[in-house]
């Protein structure tokens, strides 16, 4: 179409002999673009004689309408009012939709999009009488051969929910004779769907009034349809009524229909009603199968009441039905997902013993509770001991087996298994490289990984671009997708969700939950798992709570990960009461805490010091079957050499090698540390041969703890060796370890040593920092005023400012060298240019008065070592003021 679009109008007469969808244009007067006036004069829209004003354009027309969003949007769509806007579907509906709001509420963007495609080939069939027909008035016949006219259920259900806006009484008479005629014509399933739909729209009460007249005296499959209908808007005693009905006219409810209902009623955690109706389906029938049992069974346990299902599980043999495979699953499932692994193990040997077999699914879920308890261990023999029982692992399996590895850190032992997959010919799949490729990039090795990555599926290639950390690209290429309507499962969306989170932009993941409910996907425990950890990352801990405890109410599905994220971002801003609350609340909900959780709590409790604690909530984990990991019990270890308790500390590491858990390079660092700090060295130096002696490499770490444990001893000659065997070893000496030296030179009174030390920092290419300026000067201050003057200069030269801890360490040394007048006069002088104290400061003034009034001697005249500790406060001080004059000055030139 050109610049200058061809004027027609059609009345309604007109309208009508023209085919259904009128090629439209539009009446417009343009002005050439950069000139004023630029305006709309008139648009009419030739549809079948609608009297409402409606824009198209001709290349916009159906095909090419975005169904994101069907108004008519022009570049200069801000000068079109509101009013004039387009939407495609609303020429379809013969009822009022001037609550537009409501729109969006019943048909989401991608049922919108399907709907347009659907009627579009109702029309090129030549069928748009139908809805020509249907569009003039909401008439029964004509709404149901439009329902099956359209190519499926889901489209026929969006077309229903969309045009059925009239809740009068006599528009919910037709919508149940359009269910009645569809039922007849065995389009069960519709049928449920739109009449699910009409009881949901217009209540309860109105529901048993008005639907339940229409629906009486009808046969069996009628009644059946209304009671599942109920049963699908989750009117339980409607449901329960219906189902008496059905008895009372001689019928024997379906088997499925009961089954769905035992579903609502542990929902709405009717339990009685669930033994009421039991004991009817025995006495009167239909005799109960073992689909009913397992429903039930299900439904107990997953209330909590794993006792209950398991005595069903014994009773259901008097009434000749006898547990199958999923009973057993079901049974074996609920103890794995309250961490009782060895319960589940009892029942899977009592399965064998009864001659029932064990399924791939059986061995997925205790190998998967193995795994999460970290003792893969046992999961490896139960994986091995499957395939004796002429179970063979499937794709599932093998991923489990590969996911357990990489979370222990044996990424040799996951590729070993990926390799015994494809050589025994099973098939990986997205999430068998999704797995490899993730341990490959936690790992450091992504060269390798991106062999993997390039067999990924769309979905996979999004969680591949958020490992490596391009999350931009990430959310990018889904959004392409999404506008491309190439289809996104909720794995990218999780994904997607969760790297936000770890990175903590908790905005930035919510955005995307939005994103993902508006794209008509249903969140999963891990979706929320990962919004409550993105606001724990930014330290937002009520508002994760809070979320929690909402997300609760409304029933949505929370994982045990979700409950260890608000856990620990308790314990990290040392809220133990609320911890300890929360720990007890997961437990009440039926929600066994797991290794995981056990860990974040012993790790909490450690950091805060409670030592005693935090080893009986170990004893406590291994008293429930599960294996600590080597977290859990390096904190442990820390906070018992921490306290001194090395004894305690060592029995720790012995009985992580009794559990089979190999004591790693930050536990070894962890106890050296603790006899470094106890000044045995001798022991240290045994652990660090033990260390070696196991195959562990040892890191700068290691060997920074043990050079500052000898620096302690002022042993030098040893330090100096342990640096010299560092370099030797592959290990470049870093900042902390010249920092450990200069000290120790300082606290040996070798400033020689130290400013020699400092000075080989430029050349072997490592900046100072703020820790080397003040142990130099505090060395110093008991040194030669050269030798200050000289390390003064250097530090000017290297653009250092001194900063609070050197201000505290050189009023410290005025007062403790009697002037505690200098002291004070200093101290106001910072004042004066409002130079921030913090309590360190403020107990030297009150030391420094406390001098003054009790009349201690102090020194009259500044001589000696008093001269340079005056001549050090001085320069520290005309750098603080020079520093703020020159901030204020960029501040005024940025204003």
């Amino acid at each position: 179409m050109s610049a200058a679009c061809r004027t027609f109008t059609r009345d309604h007469k007109v309208s009508q002999l023209r085919p259904l969808f009128l090629r439209t244009f539009l009446r417009l007067l343009f002005v050439p673009f950069g000139r004023p006036g630029i305006r709309v004069q008139s648009t009419r829209m030739a549809y079948f004689g609608s009297s409402s004003t409606k824009v198209a354009s001709d290349f916009n027309f159906l095909g090419k309408l975005s169904p994101l969003d069907c108004s008519f949007v022009s570049s200069s769509s801000s000068t079109i009012p509101a009013a004039w806007r387009f939407d495609f579907l609303e020429q379809f509906s013969p009822l009022d939709r001037n609550f537009v709001s409501s729109i969006n509420r019943v048909v989401n963007s991608n049922e919108r999009r399907r709907l347009a495609v659907a009627i579009s080939s109702i029309v090129k069939e030549g069928n748009g009488d139908v809805l020509l027909k249907f569009s003039g008035e909401f008439s029964t016949f004509s709404l149901v051969q439009i329902m099956k006219l359209l190519p499926d259920r889901q489209i026929a259900t969006s077309f229903f929910r969309y045009v059925f806006t009239d809740h009068s009484k006599s528009v919910v008479k037709r919508c149940c004779l359009a269910v009645r005629i569809l039922d007849s014509e065995n389009f069960r399933f519709l049928a449920q769907d739109l009449l699910t739909w009409v009881i949901r729209e217009i209540g309860e009460q109105r529901s048993c009034e008005e639907v339940w007249q229409e629906f009486c005296g009808f046969d069996f499959y009628t009644l059946d349809t209304l009671m599942r209908s109920f049963i699908n808007a989750e009117m339980a005693s409607c449901a329960l009524e219906v189902l008496a009905t059905i008895r009372e006219v001689g019928y024997k409810p379906s088997i499925s229909a009961i089954c769905v209902l035992l579903k609502l009623l542990f929902k709405f955690g009717a339990s009685g009603s669930v033994w009421k109706l039991l004991r009817e389906m025995i006495r009167k029938g239909p005799a109960p199968s073992i689909y009913v049992y397992n429903m039930i069974i299900l439904g107990f346990c997953r209330r909590g009441n794993v006792c209950v299902g398991e005595s069903l599980m014994y009773v259901m043999g008097k009434f000749r039905c006898k547990p199958d495979v999923y009973a057993y699953n079901i049974l074996i499932n609920a103890y794995c997902f309250r961490g009782r692994t060895q319960d589940a193990l009892y029942w899977l040997q009592l399965m064998v013993e009864f001659g029932c077999s064990p399924s791939s699914a059986t061995f997925s879920t205790l190998i998967s509770a193995f795994s999460k308890e970290g003792n893969i261990v046992e999961a490896r023999k139960i994986f091995d001991g499957m395939q004796e029982m002429g179970v063979l692992p499937n794709t599932q399996l093998y991923n489990i087996m590969m996911d357990g590895y990489m979370k222990a850190r044996k990424v040799g032992l996951a590729k070993l298994l990926y390799l015994e997959m494809k050589s025994k010919g099973v098939a990986p799949n997205g999430v068998s490289l999704n797995i490899l490729a993730s341990g490959l990039y936690k790992y450091g090795k992504e060269g390798i990984s991106d062999r993997y990555l390039m067999n990924l599926s769309h979905d996979r290639y999004i969680s591949g671009l958020c490992w490596a950390g391009r999350l931009d690209e990430a959310s990018e290429l889904l959004e392409d997708f999404l506008e491309k309507g190439i289809p996104v499962s909720v794995f990218s969306f999780n994904t997607l969700i969760d790297a936000f989170a770890k990175a903590g932009f908790a905005e930035k993941a919510f955005d995307m939950y939005e994103r993902m409910v508006e794209y008509g996907q249903n969140p999963t425990a891990s979706t929320f798992s990962s919004l409550l950890l993105s606001l724990c990352k930014i330290g937002k801990i009520d508002e994760a709570s809070s979320c929690m405890y909402e997300m609760i109410e409304k029933s949505h599905p929370l994982s045990k990960v979700a409950f260890t994220n608000v856990l620990d971002g308790y314990f990290k801003q040392g809220e133990i009461d609320r911890a300890q609350f929360l720990w007890d609340q997961m437990e009440m909900l039926g929600m066994a805490p797991d290794a995981v959780a056990f860990s974040a709590f012993i790790d909490g409790l450690s950091k805060e010091g409670f030592v005693e604690e935090s080893h009986e909530m170990l004893l406590k984990m291994t008293g429930r079957g599960l294996v600590p990991n080597n977290f859990a019990y390096n904190s442990l270890i820390l906070s018992f050499c921490n306290k001194g308790k090395l004894d305690d500390a060592l029995k720790l590491e012995c009985e992580m090698r009794e559990r089979g858990l190999i004591p790693d390079v930050i536990t070894f660092n962890i106890i050296i540390s603790g006899f470094c700090k106890q000044g045995k060295m001798k022991e240290a130096m045994h652990a660090f041969k033990k260390m070696h002696q196991r195959g562990f490499i040892p890191d700068v770490v290691t060997y920074n703890t043990l050079i500052s444990g000898y620096c302690r001893q002022f042993d030098m000659v040893t330090a100096e060796y342990m640096v010299s065997t560092m370099r030797y070893m592959g290990h470049f000496p870093d900042i902390t370890t010249y920092n450990i030296l200069i000290h120790g030179y300082c606290r040996s009174q070798r400033m020689d040593r130290a400013v020699v030390t400092f000075g080989k920092l430029e050349s072997v290419g490592i900046v100072p920092d703020k820790v080397t300026y003040n142990t130099l000067m505090a060395g110093v201050c008991h040194d030669t005023l050269e030798h200050a003057m000289m390390l003064t200069a250097k530090f000017l030269k290297m653009g250092f400012l001194p900063h609070l801890v050197t201000v505290n360490m050189l009023l410290s040394n005025l007062r403790k060298q009697g002037l505690p007048q200098q002291a004070l006069m200093w101290m106001q002088r910072l004042e004066e240019m409002s130079f921030e104290f913090d309590e360190i400061t403020h107990g030297i003034r009150e030391d420094a008065y406390r001098d003054l009034e009790s009349g201690v001697e102090y020194r009259e005249e500044i001589t000696g070592e008093c001269d340079l500790l005056n001549f050090l406060m001085h320069i520290t001080y005309n750098f603080i003021q020079e520093s703020r004059i020159g901030q204020g000055q960029e501040t005024k030139l940025m204003e």
